[in-house]
């Protein structure tokens, strides 16, 4: 279970009392995410009708001083009306509190399961979503820079090295010269807003064909549109044996255009910045398959899954948008 801090039921309590949504009725740890401690929460509600709530304990990866940027994303976004999880505040306007010496934030419970065999449908749903979204950030007044931008994925995978990444798989050390050459690429005028950049369809909240949620944004920076659309891509668009699936990539980039039709020079970059957004999750899963130790009871991600995708990417080309 995802709760690495032990919040007692008066903890909890005297928590949420400091918020305007009634008293706190139960308490669940959550089991999904593997970075901060979650909880799902039961009040009375304001008026007495009770709500539902999220109430995450930052533990690691979260940049405290990068919570105000991800916390007034989220509440930028659903003012404009994007399916995103609203912050709560508390009686002083905090969107955080300090918990034992951590951050602490309760958002908005959204309904929704996420899918594990997306439909062209549901794919063409989130394009739709994605597009509209990035139209609604574009006046958000912060800024936040990419940690996991091309540049940082070939340091990670250098720092790996390529003697390391052999014992994972012997195709691995070929990523570096991949990575390297991501690396160069300069997207810097390409069209720019706030992006999510982890898009996965676990992140992603559906009743039947319709998005209700998009959440966790900790992911979340300022950078190019496309490449959001590209991580979104290789994460929708392949099965389980990392065949791609034409159905949903044709449906997820229909429903993004529908919205907000690539410019060329997005179209023309396309493969290369899915390459490197492959690349980010190679080198991430490769990072953290050398830092677990073999008697962790901890299920390891194969970095070679997008390694492969990566090599669909390099020969379809700019086909990929044709698909």
């Amino acid at each position: 279970m995802a709760v690495y801090t032990h919040l007692g039921a008066e903890d909890l309590a005297r928590l949420i009392a400091y918020y305007d949504v009634g008293d706190l009725v139960s308490a669940k740890g959550i089991a999904e995410g593997v970075s901060n401690s979650n909880w799902l929460v039961e009040t009375t509600g304001a008026g007495g009708s009770g709500a539902r709530f999220i109430l995450t304990l930052y533990e690691r990866r979260i940049d405290t001083a990068d919570l105000p940027y991800f916390l007034d994303l989220l509440d930028h976004l659903s003012a404009r009306g994007s399916p995103v999880p609203r912050t709560m505040h508390d009686r002083d306007g905090a969107s955080f509190r300090m918990v034992e010496g951590k951050a602490a934030a309760l958002i908005e419970f959204l309904p929704g399961v996420s899918p594990t065999r997306p439909t062209p449908a549901q794919a063409r749903a989130v394009g739709e979503v994605l597009a509209r979204l990035h139209l609604a950030a574009q006046d958000f007044p912060r800024t936040r820079a990419n940690a996991m931008d091309f540049a940082a994925t070939a340091a990670i995978l250098e720092a790996c090295g390529a003697p390391a990444l052999a014992t994972i798989d012997a195709g691995l050390p070929a990523m570096l010269d991949h990575a390297r050459a991501a690396a160069a690429l300069d997207l810097s005028a390409l069209p720019q807003s706030q992006t999510h950049t982890d898009l996965f369809p676990d992140n992603v909240l559906m009743l039947g064909d319709r998005v209700t949620g998009l959440i966790d944004f900790y992911f979340a920076c300022t950078g190019p549109m496309v490449f959001d659309l590209a991580v979104t891509h290789a994460a929708w668009c392949f099965n389980g044996a990392n065949a791609y699936r034409a159905d949903c990539g044709a449906a997820l980039i229909a429903g993004y255009q529908s919205v907000r039709p690539l410019a060329v020079a997005e179209r023309q970059l396309f493969p290369e910045i899915a390459k490197g957004a492959c690349l980010r999750f190679v080198a991430s899963r490769a990072e953290d398959w050398l830092d677990t130790p073999d008697d962790a009871l901890v299920t390891r991600k194969d970095p070679m899954q997008f390694a492969r995708r990566w090599q669909f990417y390099d020969e379809a080309g700019e086909g990929v948008l044709a698909a």
